[in-house]
């Protein structure tokens, strides 16, 4: 043997690499969750609360209802009542985790209805933003909250099934494209 064998031999073994626990991967998902959920829920929240009560230098509902008058929805002033609320009360339920597929889809298909309004300004300065906050409520919808939120003390939603998210998107995609649809008449 060499004197480079002996060295070889006598050396230490390397350290195993930590392994990645279950437990470990699991909250570092809720943690995750969280923070998706705490930054589109509470910046929809915001801005439903700017239309419907005019906060932080919001139009209010009165002057929400003309915008969505010129949009072309029918009954502008339902239709922005209807909008600030899911804004305001969705987000807030994104942000504590309470029904969440429900809370996602129903925010998401309110950003579908923003992105279709403002899809002719494109994509940088038009539809990206509400395109962004759309497609993250409805990972929401689909993920769950997490074991981090209120859905968690729910015994349905306690685990979170992949088939609560679809339903609910695809509710939410069919009254979005009739709401669409009707702005378009």
């Amino acid at each position: 043997m060499t004197s480079s064998h002996h060295e070889n031999a006598s050396a230490p073994a390397p350290a195993p690499a930590p392994t990645r626990s279950a437990a470990h991967v699991l909250l570092a998902h809720d943690v995750g969750l969280l923070v998706i959920r705490l930054g589109v829920g509470l910046i929809v929240a915001a801005r439903g609360a700017q239309h419907l009560f005019g906060w932080w230098g919001g139009l209010g509902i009165d002057k929400t209802a003309v915008a969505f008058a010129q949009f072309g929805y029918p009954a502008p002033k339902a239709m922005a009542v209807i909008a600030g609320i899911i804004e305001t009360f969705g987000g807030l339920a994104l942000a504590v985790g309470l029904l969440t597929p429900l809370a996602g889809a129903a925010v998401a298909g309110t950003m579908a209805n923003a992105v279709a309004t403002v899809w002719q300004l494109g994509y940088f300065g038009g539809f990206e933003y509400p395109l962004l906050i759309g497609v993250g409520a409805a990972g929401l919808a689909l993920s769950g909250a997490g074991r981090i939120s209120l859905d968690a003390l729910l015994p349905g939603l306690r685990s979170q099934r992949l088939i609560y998210g679809i339903a609910a998107l695809v509710l939410a995609a069919i009254l979005a494209v009739v709401t669409i649809l009707l702005s378009k008449t």
